[in-house]
């Protein structure tokens, strides 16, 4: 027997229904559905200590559970001292059960985990994908403090098939990311 993970079945079992309900979906094809969560590491100060690279890789690896990889400068910028092709961030796609897993650490384990948390923005950008900024990667409880040598944050994008900023984010509230001034019909 495979392995599905919860949120998985709660989108196939729950959100699917009830998304057809209130958007008036003929078939299940037209509800919208995540099809990647994509996490960004900038390191702006690995122009100077290359070591950052690796470490934001490790973490970012060891965070999402899908190897991550190092990200390179395209061009020249000779006020940040930046050559093309210098190491400046690590990126990690994650896509099917990984992606479902995350979301479900995410939004269980590492958000409640944010001094002060009264919910995030419900700004999406208007093609129906939503970024989370994160302030730090202390929040997720597989980074261990004491090994920390530098405070990064990080981008959390997430795609979905939505048309309309409407219907992703009905998708991402269903899902149970913690919208500030949520408003149900």
């Amino acid at each position: 027997m495979s392995y599905t993970p919860t949120l998985e079945k709660q989108y196939k079992e729950q959100i699917v229904q009830a998304l057809m309900k209130e958007f008036g979906y003929k078939t299940v094809m037209q509800v919208p559905r995540l099809e990647k969560i994509v996490i960004n590491q900038g390191v702006g100060d690995a122009v100077a200590d290359k070591k950052l690279i690796d470490i934001s890789v490790k973490e970012l690896s060891t965070i999402s559970g899908q190897q991550a990889v190092p990200r390179y400068s395209k061009k020249d910028i000779s006020n940040f001292k930046l050559r093309k092709k210098m190491p400046i961030g690590a990126s990690v796609t994650l896509r099917r059960d990984n992606m479902y897993e995350f979301l479900e650490r995410l939004i269980r384990v590492a958000l409640p985990r944010i001094r002060d948390f009264k919910g995030i923005n419900s700004k999406l950008d208007g093609r129906g994908n939503y970024t989370l900024g994160v302030e730090e990667q202390i929040i997720f409880p597989e980074i261990n403090i004491d090994s920390v040598n530098k405070i990064m944050g990080m981008n959390i994008t997430f795609v979905t098939s939505g048309k309309t900023d409407e219907e992703a984010f009905a998708l991402l509230r269903e899902f149970g990311l913690p919208f500030k001034n949520l408003k149900k019909n």
